[in-house]
């Protein structure tokens, strides 16, 4: 399976597994939502590794530890930014963490001189946000500054971590090994979020446990999909496929919860697909260069 197939199957997860957070953040904080996506997560990996017989140590654990550490710090920081914020607000905030590796690659390129950044990559992550930002038409109150500065940390951590996908993808490290140590770092977070505010909530509901169990099966199956495309794939192509997740989104809000349905972000969705056909098209025409395992090449 070619990396851009894997990004929107990727997204499409994320998008159902948002839907399941809305019905299980009925029943459960936050903290538990982070837990049990991260136990689900590494329950499974663990078992895929097994099976596939690859060892769970690894000779890398200093950059697992920073993509574990700035991947789950990103999620926490956009979870707090939405309790704050307007949905739109947060939700357009966090996926600029495109145009932060947009910019990221760029500067890299720019200090290293060495692999070429090409601008029309880079042009169709900038119309993707702008076509996000269509889709969520985004506010911002005065007191809620300090809300919307952790939204912007939010993604640009993000970036940081998807870069950091990249760079464990080109060293050689198996996708089951990234995600089973990232779902390490999520349990660890959720304890940490947990246990001060009350710790955890009894299994009452089996309408809410099974949304529970669903987030982190898709969102687990999702991490592996996007892993493995931001191990193969060029990063700005993923970061413009990656805005599919706000138009799934957009749909799953307009069919399950009845949000309404504007003009503008029917336009907007169609700046995202554009950006990210656009995107496919260009790595399809734009012959790929050999790099060293430790080049993040756009």
């Amino acid at each position: 399976m070619s990396a851009p197939l894997m990004m929107v199957l990727a997204t499409l997860l994320f998008a159902a597994m948002g839907v399941c957070v809305k019905f299980a953040s009925q029943h459960y904080a936050t903290g538990e939502i982070v837990f049990y996506r991260g136990l689900v997560g590494a329950i499974a990996m663990a078992l895929l590794l097994r099976s596939r017989g690859i060892a769970m140590s690894t000779r890398l654990p200093a950059m697992h530890f920073w993509r574990s550490a700035s991947g789950v710090t990103a999620l926490s920081l956009w979870f707090y930014a939405i309790g704050g914020l307007p949905l739109a607000t947060a939700m357009t905030l966090n996926y600029m963490s495109s145009v932060w590796m947009a910019l990221f690659l760029i500067g890299g390129a720019i200090v290293l001189g060495g692999a070429r950044t090409d601008g029309r990559l880079v042009a169709t992550v900038l119309v993707g946000f702008v076509g996000v930002a269509l889709i969520l038409r985004p506010t911002i109150e005065r007191d809620q500054l300090w809300h919307g500065l952790m939204g912007l940390l939010s993604g640009l951590l993000s970036a940081m971590a998807y870069l950091q996908v990249t760079a464990l993808g080109r060293a050689g490290e198996p996708e089951p090994r990234v995600v089973f140590y990232f779902s390490l770092g999520g349990m660890a977070a959720g304890l940490l979020i947990s246990i001060p505010f009350g710790g955890f909530h009894v299994h009452g509901d089996w309408f809410a446990a099974t949304m529970l169990l669903a987030v982190g099966l898709l969102a687990t199956a999702a991490q592996l999909l996007m892993t493995r495309a931001y191990s193969i794939g060029r990063p700005l192509v993923n970061a413009s496929l990656q805005y599919l997740g706000i138009v799934y989104a957009f749909i799953f809000g307009a069919v399950l919860f009845d949000d309404p349905i504007a003009p503008m972000a029917l336009g907007g969705m169609a700046l995202v697909v554009g950006a990210g056909l656009a995107a496919v098209r260009l790595r399809n025409t734009v012959a790929p260069r050999v790099a060293a395992p430790s080049t993040l090449e756009p």
